[in-house]
């Protein structure tokens, strides 16, 4: 695609990356095929392909206008346009820098503003975020059905394991897992340890940037990024062999570190190794030895790919295979490249869509015939809690549980 990106853009890092972007595109459209948002609405603007124009246009030149922020607003960022595309468009990227740009020259209302702020304070604050859940949960026998469906359910994450093994790894303690869904974490150092592997939880490591980061301030998504590098270093110089995440949202998240600190010369170095570190637990299990684990009794499970895995991360197909391999019967699923419409806080922010996104999701998950759901991303298993009839749980929290059954 030719592009004529004006000075002001011209000149900056992320109007340089911007273009870069933009010149691999090729209009070719086949991105609209599995956009979720031009399935629903089926509007061009609505869609990979007219998002990047619009971005391209205000980068040329062209006033940013709020019907543009709205079209931003709705790409839930799957990426599955990026899996899509033939020429390796780096579309998320893309969608980060536009948002941003757009927001600074087409401000929000006051209202608007309230709402993202406090998700980006609210959510990333681990104790702030685990005491409201707590309020929530003590709460919600007398909430309107409504917003209790919301509220995950309280639950015990058992105990983690006092064994020490000569191998260590790290695990993300991010910061809506630990009280929303604290079993995961605990269910992966329960298997990790019967491979002989010690998981370890650096105290002083939190979000992983992504909320802030996709709600436009950077600014506070790369001192979360440094906050988290600094609680992992001292554990990585002692020899801890990966950083896993059970959270593929926070996976991309974090993958993304070397880019998004390269400019930063007292991070660079340190970003690239977390980078390298940083695998998601299907990674883990996958080069290792499954036939330890003495899975006593696999079920039928209707496996949901959340987006960050299959599109951000590359690696659909991976936590399917090691169910499979250990004895689980998995059912396929109709469409199962597209969103569950949770998309980190989509759900909050562009609720009528996501809901929609959401019904059509658990009506191929469940229509499976399958007696229960596995995922692998925090958001995607709370959103689909919502509103499903069947057990939904990690894909981690089924194997741990086949185990000890």
């Amino acid at each position: 695609m030719q592009t004529n990106v004006v000075e002001r853009y011209a000149n900056t890092a992320e109007g340089q990356e911007a273009e870069a972007i933009l010149r691999k595109c090729v209009h070719c459209g086949f991105c609209t095929a599995t956009c979720p948002t031009y399935q629903l609405l089926g509007d061009e603007l609505d869609g990979p392909r007219g998002r990047i124009y619009q971005i391209k246009g205000v980068l040329e030149g062209e006033p940013a206008t709020p019907e543009i922020q709205t079209h931003l607003d709705r790409c839930l960022t799957c990426r599955s346009c990026e899996t899509t595309c033939p020429s390796g468009v780096d579309y998320g990227r893309l969608a980060d820098i536009g948002r941003k740009i757009v927001e600074e020259e087409v401000g929000r209302s006051l209202l608007q503003r309230l709402i993202r702020r406090a998700l980006i304070v609210v959510i990333p604050n681990r104790p702030l975020f685990s005491a409201l859940v707590k309020l929530g949960q003590w709460m919600r026998p007398v909430m309107p059905s409504v917003i209790r469906k919301k509220i995950p359910k309280p639950e015990r994450a058992g105990s983690w394991p006092a064994t020490t093994h000569t191998r260590t790894m790290l695990v993300l303690d991010a910061c809506a897992q630990p009280s929303a869904t604290p079993n995961v974490n605990a269910s992966a150092a329960r298997v990790l340890d019967q491979l002989g592997v010690q998981l370890i939880r650096a105290p002083k490591a939190g979000c992983c940037g992504a909320v802030a980061h996709h709600l436009s301030d950077h600014a506070r998504s790369l001192d979360a990024c440094r906050r988290n590098i600094d609680a992992w270093w001292p554990y990585i110089e002692a020899g801890a062999e990966a950083i896993v995440i059970t959270a593929s949202g926070c996976g991309v998240m974090v993958n993304d570190y070397a880019h998004l600190l390269a400019d930063d010369a007292a991070y660079a170095d340190k970003a690239k190794r977390v980078t390298a570190l940083a695998k998601d637990l299907s990674e883990i299990l996958s080069d290792e030895d499954l036939g330890q684990l003495k899975v006593r009794n696999p079920g039928t499970i209707a496996f949901h790919s959340p987006c960050t895995l299959q599109h951000g991360l590359k690696l659909n197909g991976t936590p399917e295979k090691i169910l499979r391999d250990l004895g689980f019967e998995l059912k396929p699923v109709a469409d199962s490249h597209l969103c569950c419409g949770s998309a980190g806080t989509y759900s909050i922010l562009q609720p009528d869509l996501s809901q929609k996104l959401l019904k059509n999701k658990l009506k191929a998950l469940e229509g499976s015939g399958a007696p229960a759901i596995a995922t692998a991303n925090v958001g995607c298993q709370l959103h689909l809690s919502t509103g499903a009839e069947t057990p939904v749980k990690h894909w981690i929290e089924w194997v741990d549980q086949a185990i000890r059954a």
